[in-house]
């Protein structure tokens, strides 16, 4: 019969861990730290989730422009030729990406809108940067001016197109396919 009063050394590393972390977090506890039910997690599982609030607490805020180094900058799009335009484009798609910004919902754009949208509002954004290999930022560039109609247009599931007119009853715009198909790198949500 094993004895299992005796934790084995990696179980005690976890504790150890857990301990520190909960103990870190004490200045930031609220309800969502609370909502972590011990008895049905993993300690391991539970660690990761409170390492990752903690990264979240103690992250910087800073414009998105600023978490690269140099800092990404880019020319105006009406300095750049349609070639041009689509080289920085894709450069710098892939620069966000690296720094695990995900571009979701573009495929309603051209390239100079997707450009100016990434110049105007997404550069220049501040949010929370956290170092963590397992944190992506998703960017949902159908949702800009707050309006439903482009996500219900071209991205909406036809149940979810449903739902929306059963729970508001609001007038649905017709179903397009987006002009702009692309392949953009993908992390998933």
């Amino acid at each position: 019969m094993e004895d299992r009063s005796r934790s084995c050394p990696e179980e005690v590393e976890h504790l150890l861990l857990n301990a520190r972390l909960r103990d870190e977090l004490e200045p930031y506890m609220d309800e969502a730290i609370m909502s972590v039910n011990v008895a049905e997690v993993p300690t391991p599982v539970e660690n990761e989730f409170l390492a990752s609030m903690l990264a979240w607490e103690r992250a910087p805020i800073v414009p998105i422009y600023q978490w690269f180094s140099p800092e990404l900058r880019l020319p105006p799009a009406d300095q750049l030729s349609d070639r041009e335009l689509r080289d920085v484009l894709w450069d710098t798609i892939h620069k966000l990406f690296d720094a695990r910004i995900v571009l979701d919902f573009t495929d309603h754009l051209s390239d100079r809108d997707l450009y100016c949208l990434i110049y105007r509002d997404i550069l220049s954004s501040h949010e929370k940067k956290i170092d963590s290999p397992h944190n992506y930022l998703h960017w949902d560039c159908a949702d800009v001016s707050g309006d439903p109609e482009i996500w219900l247009r071209y991205y909406a599931t036809e149940q979810e197109r449903k739902d929306w007119v059963e729970d508001l009853s609001e007038p649905l715009p017709e179903h397009e396919d987006p002009p702009y198909p692309r392949q953009l790198p993908r992390r998933p949500l």
